[in-house]
Formats: C-alpha cells, structure tokens, sequence
C-alpha cells in the first residue's frame, strides 16, 4: 500500500473541488498582478549601450527588430565561463519555441550575456537553440539593471562558510568559480519602443523567472512536486546531459 492517504473517486471529487476553488482564486489573482504590471510607469533608458550580435555591433532600439516590445532574458554567462549556466539552460529550452509566437504579437525575445559572442554561438549551436543572442562584452547594461555583481560586494556571502553546495555545483558544470558564477545574475527585462526612444517597463529575478520555467509548473502538480530539499546533487541539467 502506498503512504499517501487513498480515497475514493467520490471523495477525491469533493476535495478536488474544494483545491480548484483556491486555485481559480490564484488565476484571478495574477490577473490583477498583470494588469498592475501593464501600469507601471515606463522610464527612459538614456544612457547608450552596445550589443555584440550575428549580424555585427547594435544598439538597445536596433535590437527591436521591427517590433515595438521587447523582452531579454540575462542569461548567466560571465566571460570566464566555459559553458552557460545549467539553469539558464533549461530556461533558454523553454523561451526558444516562444519566440516566432512572441514576435507575431509585435514582442521580440531575446537573450544577452557578459561572455564573448564566440563563445555564446558555440554554446547556441551545441544547444540548438534559433533565439536571438547578443553578447554585453564591455558593456555596462547587465551591471546598470542590477545583473552583475563585483568580487567587493559578493564578498561577504562567499566567505561566510554557508555557501549553498547548488552554488558550487552550478559552477562547477559553468567551468567557472563560485564567485565567478555567482557574480552573474539572472533576470528579465522589457522593454517598449516609441518615436525612436526605448523605455524599460519591467525587471524580474530569482523566483519572479519561474514561468520561464515550465517544467516547474508541470511538477507542481505531480504527488511529489519539485522535491529539491535534500543534499544531494542539484537535478537538473542541461537536456544533452541526462
């Protein structure tokens, strides 16, 4: 017999309905949430950044590539890694299909990070990704949102002896160091195009990424869930590794 309380399917109904009451409670919710966000005010990205693409040196507007929306995704990958995040990765498995969808709703996805262009189209290939990928390499616009994060600051939190194993984990498979790994961030933001002037409408991080991360939301509901308390190694990992 298994550990987990069994019932009956009438019984099983009568919570179950008692569960989609609660849950239709979250759906209206992050309604409310979305139409909070759509209000927020827009603010003028002044200063002028510089992005490393396939098809030579843009700027932020250029980027838009004929839509009026866009959305990037700060993937963690510093200019001393070897390999993208682990995270990122099965993220970045996650937007690829979205973005002809996205771009027929005037919304272009991308994705940028700090390593050198070479490096994020080896990794694109090895991956087989088609989303856009541009490189910040001696720019400032991961740093400016709050994305980076130098060895002064993370001092503390590498030194205090609780480093989390993940983190150690997570770098080694980037084929970086702890404080090099943790030195990226991930996030997303958005941003809007109007008479030739780009304004910034949204940043998220940490939890606020999860739906970019659809298998969580598939293993929500799951008897066992997410299930990532113990100590051992860290589940995932990138899809050419499993």
């Amino acid at each position: 017999m298994p550990e987990h309380r069994v019932t009956t399917q009438e019984e099983w109904q009568g919570e179950r309905d008692k569960l989609l009451a609660e849950e239709k409670k979250i759906t209206h919710r992050g309604d409310e949430l979305t139409k909070m966000r759509q209000e927020l005010p827009w603010v003028e990205v002044e200063k002028e950044y510089s992005f490393e693409t396939d098809d030579g040196t843009k700027s932020l507007a250029e980027l838009f590539d004929g839509s009026s929306q866009l959305l990037i995704y700060h993937f963690m990958f510093g200019p001393d890694y070897e390999a993208g995040c682990t995270v990122c990765s099965s993220i970045a498995d996650n937007l690829n299909p979205n973005v002809p969808h996205l771009k027929a709703h005037d919304t272009k996805l991308m994705m940028v990070s700090r390593a050198p262009l070479e490096k994020l189209q080896a990794y694109k290939k090895r991956m087989g990704w088609d989303i856009d990928w541009a490189s910040t390499a001696g720019s400032d616009f991961n740093r400016d949102i709050g994305f980076v994060n130098t060895e002064e600051e993370l001092k503390p939190f590498l030194e205090s002896g609780d480093l989390p194993p993940v983190v150690e984990q997570m770098a080694e498979r980037s084929g970086t160091t702890p404080g090099g790994y943790v030195a990226e961030s991930p996030g997303l933001s958005a941003y809007t195009l109007e008479d030739g002037v780009v304004y910034r409408s949204y940043v998220s991080t940490a939890r606020g990424l999860e739906p970019t991360m659809g298998y969580y939301f598939l293993l929500d509901r799951t008897p066992v869930g997410r299930d990532e308390a113990g100590p051992g190694e860290f589940w995932l990992h990138r899809h050419d590794e499993y």
